[in-house]
């Protein structure tokens, strides 16, 4: 076994199903490595935020390990942005980087690709990782390679790993297995009684449940807990889309002054808000009606429990939810709170012009008739509307709020899952990244795609109206969908988009792009109450 074929052994053993990549120079021994062996499927995209951004959905949705690969230099710092996406929202990405060789190193001249040093490229991305390593000693490479996918795992963050070139047929023993660590049990075992005590002597307990949960495979421990403590549950706005295939009912999704005022009120009345793999964020928690006291919550979060004043650490996520369904048993479980989120549907086929609350409306009529489709959605009005559809799975950079994730995201959806997926994305971050959907023809993808397209930066618009920098222009891009192997359809009325989602749902062998003209200007609901809550704490006046 070469040391390349160790470590693809060692992703797959980790749940690892598939790379994402785009090859260079530094990085081709790996690649020929990846392709000849087929350990894992390798699907490479047209530009590395692609490619990290699909690697960076699939780690999410399979629970196991995104792996994104890469040449040194060129692709490597490409692959910062999306890297830095994955650390800020706790996903478990393996960026893989080619590397110049040890002759290369010491040659004593500058390297094409290379930055400031050769090491410029590690420095950078330990900023942005929670483990790295340079696989150049082939006897020390397999302790390495596990270290550093172990971190991966334990701590759901992204780690770096750059392969010299000359390393990738170099003999080299197998990585050992996933090493399991106990933890503190006394220390498990009073944490979990005192969360019990604070939820049985609370008046009003709730649970709410962020991107943890799904990052380390546990919906379906937490849903039981729901059930048996008899607690309300609701999502975070960044874990929007978890539980939703879990036996338990979820009353809607957090968002403050921007959500349903029940559910608002459910969490910030709350005086025992447990709060399970929540992302302390402000679009998870600052956009509050009133300030959440985070001295009457309970924290479990980056493996550490805390309560008013104190905490438990480390304290692992899964270990925690087993002991407190132990004692579950002994605690009265109370009576079910009746708060159900009531989604819009049954839009009209007549002449109006869309909003982005129609499409909403359209897609939860859509998915009634045809069934529920996992949702990758980009940042800006997109994102918020995906809020008025029905309770799917649904994978977006809720925190980070980089533009650009969307249709990646959906790609890699679609290659880990095999599922097709609704991708929902702006016209903004489509001149992006949608171009990635002219490599779904050779891998036999076909995303359901809905570009919002009001040629405007329009969420930036909303902060800052006054300025013309937010105009784009309109690129119509559903007249470009047959050119990159799909079906596009451009659509203005209420009528032009039920017709066009009917027709988008039919089976199809490429994807299918519904181009939604939407009038500047227009928002969703919920995206003007997220505005107005913004501007209110930052002082400025609703009207911008």
């Amino acid at each position: 076994m070469n040391l390349a074929e160790a470590l693809l052994h060692a992703l797959k053993d980790r749940g690892a199903r598939e790379i994402f990549g785009i090859p260079g120079d530094f990085a081709l021994p790996f690649f020929k490595v990846v392709e000849d062996s087929a350990i894992l499927p390798l699907y490479t995209l047209s530009h590395e935020p692609g490619v990290g951004f699909a690697a960076d959905a699939a780690g999410r949705f399979n629970r196991g390990l995104g792996v994104a690969a890469i040449t040194y230099g060129a692709g490597a710092f490409n692959m910062v942005n999306a890297t830095a996406a994955a650390f800020a929202e706790k996903s478990p990405l393996v960026v893989i980087s080619g590397g110049p060789g040890a002759a290369e190193r010491r040659g004593g001249l500058l390297l094409h690709h290379q930055a400031k040093t050769i090491e410029s490229q590690f420095r950078v991305f330990q900023e942005v990782t929670c483990d790295q390593v340079v696989l150049d000693d082939a006897a020390a490479a397999p302790a390495a390679i596990a270290r550093v996918l172990d971190r991966c795992k334990a701590h759901s963050e992204p780690v770096y790993i750059e392969i010299p070139r000359d390393m990738v047929g170099v003999a080299c023993a197998e990585v050992p297995a996933a090493a399991t660590v106990p933890g503190d049990a006394e220390a498990l075992a009073a944490c979990a009684d005192e969360i019990l005590e604070r939820i049985a002597a609370a008046r009003a307990p709730v649970l709410m449940v962020g991107v943890e949960i799904r990052r380390y495979g546990i919906e379906a421990k937490v849903a039981e807990l729901a059930r048996k403590l008899g607690l309300p549950v609701v999502t975070s706005f960044m874990g929007r889309g978890l539980l939703a295939t879990a036996e338990i009912s979820v009353a809607g999704t957090y968002l403050g002054v921007a959500g349903d005022p029940a559910i608002t009120a459910l969490v910030e009345d709350s005086d025992a808000l447990l709060l399970l793999g929540v992302i302390l964020s402000d679009t998870n928690l600052g956009v509050s009606r009133r300030q959440i006291d985070l001295r009457k919550t309970i924290q479990a979060l980056d493996r550490k429990v805390s309560l008013g004043y104190h905490s438990y650490d480390p304290i692992e996520l899964e270990a925690l939810i087993d002991a407190l369904l132990a004692r579950a048993g002994a605690v009265t479980p109370r009576p079910a709170v009746d708060i159900q989120t009531d989604y819009p549907r049954g839009l009209p086929a007549d002449d109006e012009h869309i909003t982005p609350t129609d499409i909403a409306c359209a897609v939860n009529d859509m998915m009634d008739r045809h069934g529920a489709m996992p949702i990758a959605a980009d940042m800006g009005d997109c994102l918020f509307t995906a809020m008025d559809i029905e309770h799917t799975r649904l994978t977006a950079p809720g925190y980070y709020a980089g533009m650009g994730y969307g249709v990646p995201a959906g790609l890699g959806i679609q290659a880990t899952t095999g599922e097709r997926p609704l991708i929902l994305v702006g016209d903004g971050a489509f001149q992006m990244t949608g171009w990635e959907l002219g490599n779904c023809r050779r891998y036999g993808w076909n995303p359901l795609v809905i570009v919002f397209n009001n040629a405007s930066w329009e969420m930036l618009r909303v902060f800052q109206p006054e300025s013309t920098f937010n105009d784009l222009d309109d690129w119509r891009f559903a007249e470009i969908a047959p050119l990159l192997g799909g079906q596009g359809i451009r659509v203005r009325t209420r009528a032009e988009l039920v017709d066009a989602l009917d027709q988008a749902v039919r089976p199809s062998e490429g994807f299918f792009l519904i181009e939604a003209m939407l009038r500047r200007g227009e928002m969703s609901q919920t995206l003007s109450r997220f505005v107005a809550g913004v501007k209110r704490l930052h002082g400025k006046p609703a009207s911008g």
